[in-house]
């Protein structure tokens, strides 16, 4: 069973800066949720519950600084407190690996934004990693092997 189903990143001005699908989706569902969570979301006040019931599923969100993390799980996973960890876990690395990350890193360098993730969460919604030095060894060896790539074409 899948712990996620989704992660999106989302600004305070409504915009998504990163979504992940974790579970098959037509498109016009995942409009739909998209559209629906983000206003859900900003309409939210600072001190409501960060866990929503929505739809066939929960909601958890956390915000930092101008972005809203958002991830969707499934009903039957009762450790929403787990969810906002993975958020928090993903967050911290983030900053470790951009230096005190702000939005602008994120649009900047969403592919790296998604190695992150890619490193942290698997393709079927599990957690495939947690320890921040793990993470951030793969990505940088994948940073490593990108400028080597990048060096061997300039030099030919």
């Amino acid at each position: 069973m899948s712990h996620l189903k989704y992660m999106l990143l989302v600004s305070r001005q409504g915009k998504v800066r990163l979504m992940k699908w974790y579970a098959p989706l037509s498109s016009k569902a995942k409009n739909k949720i998209m559209s629906d969570l983000t206003s859900l979301v900003l309409s939210r006040k600072p001190k409501m519950c960060n866990i929503i019931d929505y739809s066939d599923h929960k909601v958890v969100y956390r915000r930092y600084a101008s972005l809203y993390f958002i991830c969707g799980i499934s009903s039957d996973i009762d450790n929403e407190l787990l969810t906002l960890e993975i958020i928090h876990r993903y967050v911290e690395t983030m900053d470790t690996y951009f230096g005190n990350v702000c939005e602008l890193d994120i649009i900047f360098n969403f592919s790296k934004a998604y190695d992150i993730l890619n490193e942290m969460i698997m393709c079927d919604g599990s957690i495939a990693e947690t320890s921040k030095k793990d993470i951030l060894t793969n990505v940088s060896m994948m940073d490593s092997i990108e400028n080597n790539d990048n060096l061997d074409r300039v030099l030919s």
